[in-house]
């Protein structure tokens, strides 16, 4: 049986079920990479999920810290979910999902002063009560701060239209929120998931998974913020999966903007092939009507001639520079 123990370049945790990839972010001299986690379990949904955090300073050696968020409040008992997480005030706040024993989607925050010991906020969670109509689709917070506004986009539904939507809210100390009103709407959608939202350039890039009647995708948006609305000039589906969902793109201190993506092995579930891990990172760039993602300079060494890194069971092909990701799960005998 195949795991992930046989993997070189992507990470995964040395024990247990890894998901999407949460508050990623560089803090005190390193990256840090957090990401949904049941270490006890190899199959989602036997225990509540977690935080699991690692650090990197190329994307290619890993140290496996221990766990930066766990359940221990009645606000997060059922699970401590997706997130993100940003510098501010030299602390590291990170902002997740909290789910309480009535399965409840609330928004909690805590913050570390070195990067590796949180501490959840007393007044948690922040946001407790979100909008009627989305039929507890209320999760995945993604921060994010502009000329002193903090904002909140939270995946949600309205479940009456029929439409995934991205909920903003606003602040002015992360930690006090007041609701704007949908930034963006997904026609036909159940719901939505795991945003993440940055400025690139003169506009801004914003990531998200979309969920359908019958299928789900990872899409990226380039285009307008005006405090209130998101206005989409460019969209692409350059990842193709099934092999991929939930990617979280960040600000790296250099400017790029970074793109990291769980790869589930959906298709090979229960862990016949794999446990779950993260995918390279990419740079994101906006190329007159295109957004394209190649791999980031520290990790390019590894493509072949044809732009594709094997890394054992797992292939992604990076067509056109970019402009389209295949990455699947190979067959072996």
């Amino acid at each position: 049986m195949m795991t992930n123990h046989s993997l070189k370049y992507h990470f995964y945790p040395q024990k247990g079920w890894i998901n999407d990839p949460n508050g990623l972010s560089f803090f005190k001299g390193q990256y840090h990479l957090f990401y949904q986690h049941c270490p006890g379990f190899e199959y989602p949904g036997q225990a509540p999920h977690i935080w699991g955090h690692a650090v990197t300073q190329d994307f290619l050696h890993f140290e496996e810290l221990p766990l930066a968020l766990d359940v221990s409040e009645p606000y997060d008992c059922h699970g401590v979910w997706s997130g993100t997480a940003i510098e501010k005030d030299g602390k590291l706040y990170v902002f997740y999902a909290s789910i309480d024993k009535a399965d409840k989607q609330t928004v909690s925050v805590a913050f570390s002063e070195d990067g590796v010991n949180f501490t959840k906020y007393a007044g948690n969670p922040v946001i407790s009560n979100h909008p009627c109509n989305t039929n507890n689709n209320f999760r995945d917070p993604a921060i994010f701060i502009e000329e002193g506004i903090c904002y909140l986009v939270i995946a949600s539904a309205d479940a009456d239209r029929k439409m995934g939507t991205l909920v903003l809210y606003r602040s002015t100390d992360c930690l006090q929120w007041e609701l704007v009103g949908n930034m963006l709407e997904y026609p036909e959608a159940i719901f939505c998931e795991c945003p993440s939202f940055v400025k690139h350039g003169d506009g801004y890039l914003l990531a998200c998974s979309v969920c359908k009647e019958n299928r789900h995708y990872f899409e990226v948006v380039y285009g307008d913020f005006d405090g209130r609305v998101f206005t989409p000039k460019i969209t692409s589906h350059f990842q193709k999966g099934p092999d991929e969902y939930a990617g979280q793109v960040f600000s790296a201190p250099d400017g790029r903007s970074v793109l990291i993506s769980w790869i589930p092995g959906w298709a090979y579930q229960p862990k016949e092939k794999c446990i779950g891990c993260l995918s390279l990172p990419c740079e994101l760039t906006v190329e007159g009507d295109k957004i394209k993602a190649y791999p980031i300079a520290e990790v390019r060494h590894l493509l072949d001639k044809d732009d594709t890194v094997v890394d054992d069971y797992i292939r992604e092909k990076f067509v056109n520079k970019g402009e389209e990701v295949e990455i699947c799960l190979l067959q072996k005998p």
